[in-house]
């Protein structure tokens, strides 16, 4: 007997493991920014470099929590599409 999987469920476990590969990307770019502004900043010529990998770390990072919550935040898109369409019938309904 073949177990038959939840869609749902599964969907929700691919957006986590993508999440997973997300972060693990983020850290390792990071960390490259900083080990080539570290290795610029040692060079006689880059005393007064900008910390620039500041600003990926930023832009990114927006972007990598945004996929965070919907991997993991309370916001459950399935159970409020069913509030909301129980709504519409009730709305349906009452305006008959």
């Amino acid at each position: 007997m073949e177990n038959q999987r939840n869609e749902y469920l599964w969907r929700k476990a691919q957006n986590r493991a993508a999440f997973k590969v997300h972060a693990l990307t983020y850290v390792l770019v990071n960390a490259g920014f900083w080990g080539l502004y570290l290795f610029m900043s040692m060079q006689p010529w880059g005393e007064h470099i900008y910390p620039w990998p500041v600003w990926p770390m930023l832009g990114w990072g927006i972007g990598l929590i945004s996929h965070y919550f919907s991997a993991y935040g309370n916001l459950d898109q399935q159970k409020m599409a069913e509030a909301e369409y129980q709504k519409l019938l009730r709305k349906e309904y009452d305006s008959d």
